[in-house]
């Protein structure tokens, strides 16, 4: 009988060993009624932030922290609509006028995301207001007329910012697909990135390693967010 039990306890421990990462834990000690992080990837395209950001909420949630994914442009909008006829070559717009669009689809979602934010969800944003900011101004768009009609919006606490070279974007699957997806430009944009990064709250990380190498390297600097925005108010862009 004692034998058994030892097995029924080990096994216990075994699967909840399994259900935690190496932070869990502590995250949970500390997260008692603090507000969520809002935490942004961003970079060029096919750096990898849509599987990356899926990944960080699974992690998350599997640890018991409260997360949420959030992608610009959100496409499921109307405006959202707009901006995927746009991307995939299906309408056209002049730069100002679709620079407004993805600048509305994100002021769509400002409540919303304050609301999680205050009630202790953790908000993992693929894309924000720099990729709007960039990409515009790397078409020849003035940077400070860009950012204007983004000021306001909700500052995040952390911006990891992917970086690849523009001859592994080329490699990557689905490159080419939509209308930004052109080395040139590509670099274009990498250039106006490092105009508007921030190193009080940027961290630039390399794309091109494993998949899991990246993962855990992203999740590190994810909870160090969590851990320390709790107490923080929220902040506004610009």
């Amino acid at each position: 009988m004692a034998c058994q039990l030892a097995k029924l306890l080990t096994a216990q421990l075994r699967q909840n060993i399994r259900s935690f990462s190496d932070h869990p834990p502590k995250i949970m000690s500390v997260l008692q009624g603090k507000r969520g992080a809002f935490i942004v990837l961003e970079g060029c395209d096919r750096t990898g932030k849509t599987s990356q950001c899926k990944s960080l909420v699974a992690k998350l949630v599997e640890a018991n922290v409260q997360a949420q994914y959030m992608n610009f442009p959100d496409r499921s909008t109307q405006c959202g609509q707009l901006i995927n006829a746009y991307l995939t070559r299906k309408d056209d717009f002049t730069d100002e006028g679709i620079h407004l669009l993805f600048t509305l689809n994100r002021w769509e979602r400002m409540k919303e995301m304050e609301k999680l934010l205050k009630s202790g969800v953790n908000l993992i944003v693929d894309r924000y207001s720099y990729s709007g900011v960039a990409f515009s101004s790397a078409k020849g768009l003035a940077m400070e007329w860009c950012k204007a009609p983004e000021s306001g919006l909700l500052k995040p606490d952390l911006v990891i910012l992917l970086t690849l070279s523009t001859e592994a974007l080329a490699r990557r699957g689905g490159f080419g697909d939509e209308r930004y997806e052109v080395p040139a430009f590509q670099k274009k944009v990498i250039e106006k990135y490092s105009m508007l990064k921030d190193d009080r709250y940027w961290k630039a990380i390399d794309a091109d390693r494993t998949y899991d190498e990246l993962t855990t390297n992203l999740y590190d600097e994810v909870v160090r967010t969590i851990e320390n925005a709790g107490d923080k108010p929220l902040e506004k862009l610009w």
